[in-house]
């Protein structure tokens, strides 16, 4: 069992906790993640590790209420324990050699893009750092992201906090006042990476990105995380979760990380306080 030793709400849906997990947090590096499993009859979640603490021995992962295991983690309280929690898994992120990074992030994916600027900052990169969101009131991580980078610039689509805009126009904008990088990594919604992709990719500026397919075992038996890659099948949860941006079949991933909305939407929520409402 691993206990929960630390929570904190960072906005009305999107939860921070902290895990005991000593062996996970001794070994784990930026891009792996976990499978957590709340209970015997639970589903087989993946998250990626946002931040470690071998010292205390605690894994945190940062997580969106959007389906019944994220809500019922979600429910959970400091002192209570999650059954499984497996790791680390997946390739770590190759940062060596990087010097001039821009690390993009969108949404929710800001929890997965704040451990590689953390890791390039620490490792002497400088580190350009672009968060996206849609308003105000969903802003995460923001004091965390600006101790890890040189820069910050956060943009809403509402313009009701930071840069009015989407990442893609800050890039571009950054790309086109004569910023130079070795590396952009791109990492939120499929669509937000294929368009950083697209802007990336007629300046020859090697993009790496964060896949997130459907995935069920994270040792790559089930063949349900693959997506094309330069051609061939890959497996997200052996090969990746991190590939070269601009080989990714993005179309096809689109399509297949929407094959079960039907059932997701039909879902029937029984958590306690829930009203057993229809949720993704």
């Amino acid at each position: 069992m691993y206990e929960i030793v630390a929570k904190r709400q960072l906005n009305a849906t999107v939860t921070l906790l902290e895990v005991n997990a000593p062996l996970i947090a001794k070994k784990a590096l930026p891009g792996q993640f976990i499978i957590f499993r709340i209970d015997e009859k639970g589903e087989r979640v993946p998250l990626t590790i946002a931040d470690t603490d071998p010292e205390k021995g605690t894994v945190t992962i940062i997580f969106q209420l959007v389906g019944a295991s994220t809500k019922m983690l979600g429910a959970m309280e400091v002192g209570q324990s999650i059954q499984d929690f497996v790791g680390p898994l997946g390739v770590a992120s190759h940062l060596e050699g990087i010097r001039r990074a821009c690390v993009v992030g969108g949404g929710v994916g800001c929890a997965i893009a704040y451990p590689q600027a953390k890791a390039l900052h620490g490792m002497g990169a400088r580190v350009d750092m672009i968060a996206g969101f849609r308003s105000k009131d969903i802003v995460i991580l923001e004091e965390e992201m600006r101790a890890v980078s040189d820069h910050l610039f956060i943009t809403t689509d509402d313009g009701s906090y930071g840069e009015q805009g989407f990442v893609t126009n800050k890039l571009e904008s950054l790309l086109d006042a004569g910023n130079r990088y070795d590396i952009v990594i791109a990492i939120g919604p499929v669509v937000m990476m294929k368009f950083i992709c697209g802007v990336t990719h007629p300046r020859g500026i090697k993009t790496v990105v964060s896949l997130n397919p459907i995935m069920i075992d994270g040792t790559g038996m089930c063949g349900c995380c693959r997506v094309t890659v330069d051609g061939k099948m890959r497996f997200a949860c052996v090969d990746g979760p991190d590939f070269d941006g601009h080989l990714v079949d993005f179309d096809e991933l689109i399509s297949r990380n929407s094959n079960y909305k039907e059932e997701e939407q039909a879902h029937q929520c029984r958590l306690p306080g829930m009203g057993g409402e229809v949720h993704a």
